[in-house]
């Protein structure tokens, strides 16, 4: 049996909040010996305030009222010694202090009260984009899947980026999008998609079928709020829908105005360009017959990189976008965890830390195994 022992150690906030204390607490000590060794016709008193001033910038409202309660002391002491406490100059500086380290100490706690309810908002978006986006599994079958979702706010932590996998007669069926827009109207949208295309899972539809489901659920759904939401009326998904077989070396797909996939394969970069892409999801009502399945070769250890369009977006300090097959051509790792990692932290540096849309990245390869029956791949 493996114990856990509980160590009592300080966080690294709190071990740097001691650490500056010394800053408030020399300030009061340089200006009572400055004020001290003055003609007393000086008053430096009043200065005192920037102690708990300084601390309330990042410490709690407990040691903000420390150094508040020190910053009296000094200013008390020094009245003492330059003409007595009861004099009304002294008095009037006594109180000055007082009353500002009070206000300081009210006001920390008011911010700190903000951060508690702020840190709970974030977990609930936390929550909620997993309980909307199920983090891909590492391996279905004979693939192996690594993603990672980049959001825009870091306060956000979940935006209209979308992807699911879900089992599909003889291999993996996925889903990655993108909904036009932003806060709460994207994230209903996008759950509206990820729901549909988990549920058309268990009716074993086509993959047109599918995607049609998808399309007409997410068009109903954008149909109803546009009655008392107007905004609605532009509102649609692009997406990309694909079947990874396990009886073959290729993969089928349908793209409905989502950015293409690449596909690394010895060293050189394919795009899977589909010959007429489809409509963007929830524009109109639509059937299996408005899809066409587009097939393209996946051999074992060939690499798929699904993403959206936050990550070709993303600019640098100069407007340039981010130069995705590029930056896979040169890539020289092995694996998919790798890949995506590697490209996460590329992005950011190119983007300078912060991207301007939410980005998801979704790196695929596949084992070898038997092939039955292959169809013929472009």
């Amino acid at each position: 049996m493996r114990v856990r022992h509980r160590e009592n150690r300080l966080t690294p906030s709190r071990r740097l909040s001691q650490g500056l204390l010394a800053v408030p607490i020399a300030i009061i000590a340089t200006i009572a010996l400055i004020d001290l060794n003055s003609p007393e016709s000086i008053h430096l008193g009043p200065f005192l305030v920037t102690a708990p001033a300084i601390t309330a910038s990042f410490a709690g409202p407990g040691l903000t009222a420390v150094v508040g309660a020190l910053a009296v002391a000094a200013q008390v002491v020094i009245a003492a010694l330059h003409g007595g406490v009861g004099t009304p100059n002294h008095e009037a500086q006594i109180a000055a202090v007082v009353v500002i380290s009070i206000f300081l100490v009210v006001f920390r706690h008011a911010l700190d009260r903000h951060e508690q309810q702020l840190d709970r908002v974030r977990s609930v978006a936390v929550i909620a984009q997993q309980v909307l986006l199920h983090p891909l599994p590492h391996r279905i079958g004979p693939l192996s899947i690594a993603s990672v979702y980049i959001a825009a706010e870091e306060e956000a932590q979940i935006g209209g980026d979308l992807y699911a996998a879900v089992p599909a007669p003889g291999g993996t069926r996925l889903v990655v999008g993108d909904v036009r827009g932003s806060g709460l109207p994207a994230v209903d949208d996008a759950a509206v998609v990820v729901g549909a295309f988990r549920g058309a899972a268990y009716e074993n539809l086509s993959l047109p079928g599918a995607v049609a489901h998808i399309a007409n659920a997410s068009y109903w759904n954008m149909a109803q709020l546009a009655e008392t939401d107007p905004q609605y009326d532009e509102s649609f998904v692009t997406a990309l829908v694909l079947d990874v077989n396990e009886d073959d070396h290729c993969v089928r797909l349908v793209n409905c105005g989502h950015p293409p996939p690449l596909l690394l394969r010895d060293g050189r970069v394919q795009t899977l360009e589909v010959r007429e892409p489809a409509l963007p999801l929830g524009l109109v009502i639509v059937s299996a017959n408005d899809y066409e399945v587009e097939t393209f070769g996946f051999r074992p250890g060939d690499l798929l990189l699904l993403y959206t369009d936050g990550v070709i977006e993303a600019r640098d300090h100069s407007g340039i976008f981010y130069p995705l097959a590029d930056r896979l051509a040169t890539w020289k790792g092995t694996g998919p965890d790798a890949l995506v990692e590697h490209l996460r932290t590329d992005l950011l540096r190119h983007a300078g830390g912060h991207l301007g849309d939410d980005a998801v990245l979704i790196a695929i390869t596949k084992a070898s195994g038997p092939v039955r029956g292959a169809a013929a791949s472009r």
